[in-house]
Formats: C-alpha cells, structure tokens, sequence
C-alpha cells in the first residue's frame, strides 16, 4: 500500500514538473515552482539578472556528471542500508559498493584501497593531515611547513598548532605562484614533523612541483602532505612518483556530490594519524561517522569517469583558455594574467583588469558566474591574500576575476563570457579619470597626490 501511494505522489510530482524537465533537469531543480519572478527575469539578494548566469565557476564547486547522480540514485531510493550493519543484506550491499567506491578513487591517484579514508571534504582531511599528524608525533616533532598561499584550512589548523606551542614556517612564493625548493629545503629543521603545500592552488591554479618536493621530503625523512582537491580528475595524480605521506581530496570538485572527500593515508613507510573526532571507530578509527553511501558512491563514479575523460577534458578546456584569454586580450590592454602560464590548471583563469574598480566590475558581470580574487564581497575591502603573496600590486589585485571553465562549459558561453567582460571593463574605463591620464601618457605611478 505504500509503495502505491508513493508511485501515486511521484507520478503526479512528475507530471506536474514535465514541462520543467524538458527544459534541463539541472536547471529545473534549481528553479522553484513558485518564486515569484516574472518572465523578464529573476530578483535574488537585492540583483535583478534577466535569466540565469552563465557558471564560470568551476573552481568553487562543479556540476553533478548525470552519470556520477545516475550510480547515486539507487542508494537514495532502495538500496539504503547503513554500510555498517553487518547483519543483513542491506548493510552488505552498501559495504560493496563503499569498497568499490574506495577502489575507485584509490585507482586514480596510484593508491592501495586500503589507504583511502572517506571524509566529509578535503577541509576535514586538511585538518586531520596538518593537526592529526603534528599531535601524533608531538613529543619528537613540534615543526611545520607550509606556505603563504595555501588553503584558508591549512593556514588555520597551522595557526591553531601555533597556539598550542608549535612552530610553523610558512614559506613564500614567487612572482608566479610557485615556491623556491632550495628555500624549502633550508627551512627543514630535525624537528620538522610535516611540510603541506598544495598541489593546484584554488585560487589562481598554479602547479607546484609536487614531485621534486616529496623528494626532498624524502631525503630529509619528513612526512609531505598535499591538498589535492583542485588537482584530482584534472591533472595526472600517482601518490608513489609524488612521494606523499597524506593526500586531501575532494568530492565536489570533480564532477561528484558535495560533503564527501577523502584523505589519502600512506601506508607503507608508515604514517600515524591522532583521529580529530571520536566515535564509532568507522575507516579505521580515523573517521568515525556512519560512511554516507549514496555520497561515497558518487565520487567513485566521478573518479573513474575522471580517470577515463581527464585527457580529452584537458585538451578541451585548454581550447577554451585560450578561445576566453585570447578573446579578452584582443579587445582589451591592460589584461594580466595572475600566476605562471607554463605550470598551470588549465581550467583556472584568474585575470586582473587595470584601471577598473573590482567591486564595479564583480557587479556588472552578474550575468557570468564567476569569482574574485579579492575579498570585495565581503565587510573587508582587502585584497586576496594569495595575489598579495605573488606581488600583485593592491590595485590590481582588487580587480582580479577568476574564470573557472570546466567539462560542460560550451564556446557560446565562453564567447558571451568574453563579450560581456569587455563590455563592462570598456564602460568602466570610459569613466575613470585615471585611464583618460594613461592614454595620455601620463605616468600616474609618478603622481604626487595631495591630500585635502
């Protein structure tokens, strides 16, 4: 009887939503039934756009692959068994395909299975990495690495570890993003428990040199980790040629749910962990927490639909680097291309525009989707952290974009990217005071400004 009034409700739900649904299922779950917009367009926190953005985004969070929600769907609707309960058949149906999820993730990285620890995001893994280590080892070890640009959770837990006795070296970077081994390899001290550098930084998508950093972490026997989540499913990941103790990564950030990730756990030489929250003792005791099935299945799906599209994907975004880069650069002077070009995430573009107020340009580009480089939306007017650790002069580090382009990204939309980005920088240089004096040659660096 129930599952009639159910079939009942879902084919009523269905019909009610088709015309929705043959529009895009993506779009359709996003739009509610009822919002109160008029066809013209859609009001949201105070901005009116005439339909939805474009999402250059790709960096902050990615698109479900229909693919990864198809594997999903089934653990949400009938095969619900908590992976834990070792007494039926549902637990043991979820407990497969928690292992077959574990396989899959581990196969994309180079890893064993058994080295794989499901997390709730690579925040959680940061965390567990940088404090869960150092507390291991603390009466040995009391001496980190890292460096200035890394994620905000590795530079808090590196913080927090500072306030508990710790101390922490955060190394700089140069000019394009990228730190100087011989400085990395002067800072390591007999105490060193742990160096932490990222892989692909989230914000501007320079590659480290991951590999000739776990060698020289291995020459000094000191534990490596790195925050692989802007790196996996994007560019190619072995944990054995990168030499690296621990590994965060990501669920969302490759085409899979939001709130899993997983923590990659070497295990041979050995590395040891002090768990950061106590429960269960599920994954080993380092995680307790029933595994959320249904969430761990998706990025197993998305791993391996990365591992067979990661080449393909790549030659494709390139393309469209260049089309969105070359496009701007064309109309536009004045364009700078924050981070190294040659060692480089090809689907992060992260621009600055000179002469253009960030915070204007951030608001007439709300038809793209896209992020800034500097904390503009917030009550901080400061600019980011990372572009201000490669250099960037304050003023064109408020006025930095990043354009995040990803596997379902499309030319028109890139095109429509370029043409409106233009368009607003265009508009916003006809009105400042400060570009009419650069065409005119003058050198407004060498300007004595008096203050009233």
């Amino acid at each position: 009887m129930t599952s009639k009034l159910l079939a009942s409700n879902l084919r009523h739900h269905l019909t009610k939503s088709s015309q929705i649904l043959r529009l895009s299922t993506a779009a359709a779950a996003a739009l509610p039934e009822h919002d109160g917009n008029t066809s013209s367009g859609r009001t949201m926190k105070g901005v009116r756009i005439s339909g939805r953005p474009l999402y250059l985004d790709v960096q902050a969070t990615s698109p479900v692959d229909p693919r990864v929600l198809d594997a999903m769907l089934p653990f949400y609707l009938s095969r619900y068994g908590n992976p834990h309960s070792r007494t039926h058949f549902y637990g043991w149906e979820s407990d497969e395909a928690v292992e077959h999820a574990r396989a899959q993730v581990a196969s994309l990285i180079g890893a064993s299975p058994k080295e794989i620890i499901f997390t709730s995001g690579a925040t959680e893994s940061n965390n567990i990495s940088v404090k869960g280590v150092m507390h291991f080892y603390k009466d040995k070890k009391r001496h980190v690495i890292t460096t200035q640009t890394e994620h905000k959770c590795v530079l808090d837990s590196c913080r927090h570890l500072q306030q508990e006795g710790f101390d922490v070296t955060y190394l700089p970077v140069e000019s394009d993003g990228l730190i100087d081994l011989e400085k990395l390899r002067a800072a390591i001290r007999p105490d060193t428990g742990l160096v932490s550098v990222m892989a692909v930084n989230n914000e501007i998508g320079v590659v480290q040199p991951v590999e000739e950093i776990g060698r020289i972490c291995k020459d000094f026997n000191v534990a490596f980790h790195t925050d692989a989540a802007q790196a996996l499913g994007k560019i190619p990941i072995d944990v054995e040629k990168w030499n690296v103790s621990l590994m965060s990564l990501s669920g969302h950030k490759v085409y899979g749910p939001k709130g899993v990730g997983a923590l990659y756990l070497r295990r041979r030489p050995r590395i040891r962990v002090e768990p950061q929250m106590n429960g269960g003792g599920q994954e080993r005791g380092i995680r307790s927490g029933t595994v959320p099935t249904p969430l761990v299945v998706g990025m197993g799906a998305a791993c391996e639909v990365a591992m067979k599209e990661m080449e393909y994907d790549e030659k494709r975004i390139s393309s469209l680097q260049q089309r969105l880069l070359n496009g701007i650069r064309g109309k536009l002077d004045g364009v700078v291309v924050n981070g190294s070009m040659e060692r480089r995430y090809v689907g992060n573009l992260n621009l600055s525009f000179a002469y253009v107020e960030g915070e204007s340009l951030l608001m007439g580009l709300k038809e793209v989707a896209v992020s800034s480089g500097s904390a503009c939306t917030s009550a901080s007017l400061e600019p980011s952290y990372v572009l201000r650790a490669l250099g960037v002069e304050e003023d064109m580090a408020h006025t930095s974009i990043r354009f995040g382009i990803g596997r379902f990204t499309t030319e028109a939309e890139i095109d429509r990217a370029v043409e409106l980005t233009v368009q607003q920088v265009e508009k916003l240089r006809d009105m400042s005071p400060l570009y009419e004096m650069v065409k005119e040659g003058i050198n407004i660096k060498d300007i004595q400004w008096a203050q009233h």
